[in-house]
């Protein structure tokens, strides 16, 4: 079964492939906006509670139908990044669906204006939706004037998300050619990206070399894309939104405080020493004096098994079925509906994401596929996702979606449930160190790797407000690689320009960090889970089940976290240590 769904539907979305129902679906949302816009005039602060929640009803029709269209072009342009009509699609329902919008701005606007005796009142009758409302409040602050909002949304779409589009078109069409096996060949990235992890020293150095020669021959290009991604965020959100600093935006969109995400970034900053202490550890183990960039990633066997996707599947079905049938369940549900692309392809989108359109919809997920043990553990991080959001599927459009900071609860927890399985069924000891290892190398991967691209997004929205150049910012993120990696690892020039490889500091700025907290998260949670056993699971689906319906910190309260203690993201750290104890008495 597995093998058949190697390649996803969208029929789910849209019954058929041609343009009929979207031009339906876009005829029915402008009735449901027009009838939305009918309640302007009763938009009163003393406006009765049965009326308001007519209004939201309706908006919230209005989001369903939005989501459900842009989910069918976003996916569609992810099967075939240089497919001339997804591209097309896609930018046409961009423009239509700004202008919808734009339409229905005078709904949080007029909310947000309501006194807080007066928002309440309607707070306190809208059931589940709540926390949606409540975190529009929450940026009142932040917030313009109507015919500015409007604007900036009309901006944005032939602004900063066309060429954020442009930076996706251009790299998910870079082609990758290297000598492997006496024989030469031309790859997609995830391919070329998949003997990073090879155990012959050269072909890794080849893989990086050759990964970063197509990014350099285009960084004049990439670096200009990202200076007026971060020029725009600084207009927006510094200038006229008025936030404390550039990533004080994104904390504040997370509804986690400044003070908790500096806590975090030090913590992680200060923690360098362990895993390069680690780097050390392995460098010994491959024969060498000191760790290459290149070798981070290195397995430390020989030959590295091979799975098939029918495998895969079933060694991270039996994961999940082996902590709760309820998991399985969810999981499996991706492969019933067919929303699973699997396999590596010319012009796909590279890397691998889950994709929660709406809550009546199993998840879709992309990854891309090759084999490696690496593509096991990515395969259970993305129907992780999609477990979250089945648990949570319960809720109102407006609330289902996880914050970002516990979006990656549920991924990186299975990738944990993966690894301890491999590890409790493996009995010979050099195996069971190549497993160890790659938990550390995985916990860098999320944890002190993506601290560290937060810290440099910081320090490049600074140095690039003072006018430095792409030079002087490839220059700066060369130190910002010597302070996390230390003597422990010799870095070659060319990872200076590793940032322009990152999707997420174009897309989404001051996204990372959000893995580094899931990942010291689940480590707790995992720790926990360690000392209860079956006590704890109905607590862990619980915190699943809320998806965006409360805060952050509201959510992990249930389980006894306090995320403003350095205690706390130590304790992740602690465990990695655990980890590293035991491989250096493996020696």
């Amino acid at each position: 079964m597995a093998e058949q769904h190697a390649r996803w539907s969208l029929r789910d979305l849209f019954g058929q492939a041609d343009s009929a129902p979207v031009e339906q679906s876009l005829a029915s949302l402008e009735q449901i906006v027009t009838r939305f816009e009918s309640y302007r005039p009763l938009l009163l602060p003393d406006i009765p509670a049965e009326i308001f929640l007519q209004a939201l009803d309706t908006y919230e029709a209005a989001v369903s139908l939005e989501r459900r269209l842009a989910a069918f072009a976003f996916l569609r342009f992810a099967e075939d990044t240089q497919d001339q009509a997804s591209l097309s699609l896609q930018n046409r329902l961009d423009q239509q669906l700004a202008i919808v919008e734009n339409r229905m701005t005078f709904f949080d606007m007029w909310f947000k204006d309501l006194s807080d005796d007066a928002a309440q009142r309607l707070i306190a009758a809208s059931g589940e939706r709540r926390y949606f409302l409540e975190s529009w409040r929450r940026l009142k602050p932040f917030t313009l004037s109507e015919p500015e909002e409007r604007v900036i949304t009309l901006k944005d779409v032939n602004g900063v998300d066309a060429l954020v589009t442009l930076y996706d078109v251009i790299t998910n069409a870079f082609t990758f050619t290297m000598e492997v096996d006496g024989e030469r060949r031309t790859m997609t990235e995830a391919e070329v990206g998949a003997y990073v992890r090879d155990h012959r020293p050269d072909v890794r150095a080849a893989a990086y070399r050759e990964m970063y020669r197509a990014y350099m021959e285009h960084r004049s290009v990439l670096a200009q894309i990202y200076s007026h991604r971060v020029g725009d965020w600084h207009s927006e959100m510094l200038d006229l939104r008025k936030f404390a600093s550039p990533i004080s935006a994104r904390n504040t969109m997370n509804d986690i405080p400044d003070d908790v995400v500096e806590t975090l970034l030090s913590v992680c900053r200060s923690n360098r020493t362990l895993f390069q202490r680690y780097f050390q550890l392995k460098a010994g183990w491959l024969g060498r004096k000191q760790l290459r960039r290149y070798d981070v990633y290195a397995p430390l066997a020989t030959s590295a098994r091979r799975y098939s996707l029918a495998q895969a599947i079933e060694l991270v079905m039996g994961c999940f079925r082996g902590f709760s049938p309820t998991l399985a369940d969810a999981a499996s549900s991706v492969l019933q509906a067919a929303h699973l692309d699997s396999p590596a392809r010319p012009n796909k989108r590279g890397g691998a994401f889950c994709y929660a359109a709406l809550p009546e919809l199993t998840p879709w997920v992309l990854t891309n596929f090759s084999g490696e043990a690496r593509d096991v553990s990515t395969l259970a991080h993305e129907l992780g996702h999609a477990v979250h959001a089945v648990l949570a599927a319960g809720h109102s459009v407006l609330t289902f979606d996880a914050t970002p900071p516990l979006a990656e609860t549920a991924s990186v927890f299975a990738e944990m449930l993966l690894s301890e399985k491999l590890l409790a069924s493996e009995q010979d000891p050099q195996a069971r160190r190549e497993i160890l290892a790659t938990m550390v190398d995985d916990a860098y991967a999320t944890v002190e790797r993506q601290a560290y691209f937060s810290i440099f997004e910081q320090d490049a929205h600074r140095l690039l407000a003072e006018g430095k150049t792409s030079d002087e910012l490839a220059e700066h993120y060369q130190q910002s690689l010597a302070e996390q990696f230390g003597d422990a690892v010799e870095v070659a020039d060319e990872f200076r320009w590793e940032w322009t490889l990152i999707p997420h500091i174009y897309h989404t700025p001051f996204y990372t960090y959000a893995y580094s907290f899931g990942q010291l998260l689940v480590l707790a949670l995992y720790q926990r889970y360690r000392l209860e056993g079956e006590a704890f699971k109905p607590r862990y689906l619980r915190i699943l089940g809320y998806g965006g319906s409360a805060s952050p910190a509201a959510i992990l309260s249930e389980a006894g976290f306090d995320i403003s203690s350095p205690d706390f993201w130590q304790g992740g750290f602690d465990l990695i240590a655990e980890w590293i104890e035991k491989l250096e008495n493996t020696q």
